[in-house]
C-alpha cells in the first residue's frame, strides 16, 4: 500500500511523500479499507473513516491511472459503507468527503457522473528552512511557550484545537479520546513537538501541533489561536518557532495545509512568511440518503 501511495505521489506531485508509518496510522483509524490488486501489485486503495452524528464521513481513494475499473469498484464499496455508517450514527444522509489532488490519477468523470462535486480547495504550502535563516524567535511581550509535557497539557491542546477551529470548514467536534486517536494513533506522537502558548490576562491561548515523521519535510498539523488572543503576533511567532525547531532538527523544508477560504487570514499569514504552493487539493462531496 505504501508503494502504491508513493507511486500516486510521484504522478501527482512529482515525488514520493508517503511513509509506512502514515499508512499504518491511516489503517488504525479506518472503519473499513480495501486494496485492489492487478499484475501482482496493489493498484487501488480506499478507506472509510467513522461517521459523525451529522452523517459526515471521510474517505481515502488512490488508484493508478491505468486501473480505473478497480478505482470504480472501490468507489462502490466506500459509498455503500458510508451509507451504513451514517445510518448507524442516526443521520438522515451520509455527507461524504474525499480529498484529491487537483490533477488526480482518478478519472474525475467517474466522480461527476455519480453526483460528486467540489466544495473547497486547500493548498499545501512549503518553505525552505535552515539554522542560518531561521533563528529561534523572541517571545512577544506577555507570552510564554511550553512544550506539551503531560496528560494535562494534552487535554489543553485538545481544548485549544477544538475552540480555535470550531468555525473552520468541515470541522467536527471531537471528544478528547477520539481526538487523541486521530492525532496520535498507536501512541506514535512525539509530544515534545507540540507547544502551548499562554498570554498574560488570558491564560492558555494558542496551540501548535507538528510532526517530524513525513518523508520530505517537517509538518505543521495545527496552528490555532483563540479569537480573544489575536493581534498579539502569536500566529507569526508559532510559525517562526516551527521553522527554527525543524531547521535545528536537520530538516530543510517545513510544510502545512491551509483552506484557501480560511476566514482568519491564515493563507495570507503563511505566504507573508515565505511559504509557497507545493500542490493543491480539492474537497469532493457526495450526499447519500440512508
Amino acid at each position: 500500500m505504501c508503494a502504491l501511495l508513493n507511486a500516486v505521489d510521484e504522478i501527482e506531485i512529482g515525488a514520493p511523500e508517503t511513509t509506512l508509518k502514515e499508512v499504518e496510522e491511516d489503517l488504525a483509524t479506518a472503519r473499513a479499507a480495501w486494496v485492489a490488486f492487478g499484475a501482482g501489485r496493489a493498484v487501488a486503495y480506499a478507506a472509510v473513516r467513522d461517521a459523525g452524528p451529522d452523517g459526515a464521513v471521510e474517505i481515502d481513494h488512490y488508484v493508478l491511472p491505468d486501473h480505473q475499473e478497480a478505482g470504480l469498484r472501490l468507489l462502490d464499496l466506500v459509498e455503500a459503507r458510508s451509507r451504513e455508517l451514517a445510518a448507524g450514527a442516526g443521520a438522515r444522509e451520509a455527507v461524504v468527503h474525499l480529498y484529491l489532488n487537483v490533477a488526480p490519477t482518478l478519472d474525475l468523470a467517474l466522480l461527476t457522473v455519480r453526483g460528486w462535486r467540489t466544495v473547497r480547495r486547500h493548498h499545501v504550502l512549503t518553505r525552505p528552512v535552515s539554522p542560518d535563516t531561521d533563528p529561534v524567535p523572541d517571545l512577544p511581550a506577555g507570552v510564554r511557550l511550553r512544550p506539551c509535557a503531560d496528560e494535562a497539557d494534552r487535554r489543553t491542546a485538545h481544548r485549544l484545537h477544538q475552540e480555535t477551529f470550531v468555525h473552520h470548514f468541515d470541522f467536527r467536534p471531537q471528544g478528547y479520546e477520539e481526538w487523541l486517536g486521530r492525532v496520535a494513533p498507536n501512541s506514535g506522537m512525539d509530544w515534545s513537538l507540540v507547544w502551548i502558548a499562554a498570554v498574560d490576562g488570558i491564560g492558555d491561548a494558542a496551540v501548535l501541533i507538528t510532526r517530524d515523521d513525513r518523508e520530505g519535510m517537517g509538518w505543521i498539523r495545527t496552528l490555532g489561536v483563540l479569537d480573544r488572543a489575536r493581534g498579539r503576533g502569536l500566529g507569526s511567532h508559532l510559525l517562526r518557532h516551527a521553522f527554527a525547531v525543524y531547521a535545528r532538527r536537520g530538516r530543510d523544508t517545513v510544510g502545512l495545509g491551509v483552506d484557501t477560504e480560511n476566514v482568519t487570514g491564515a493563507l495570507r499569514l503563511y505566504e507573508s512568511h515565505g511559504m509557497g504552493l507545493h500542490y493543491a487539493v480539492d474537497t469532493w462531496e457526495l450526499r447519500l440518503g440512508v
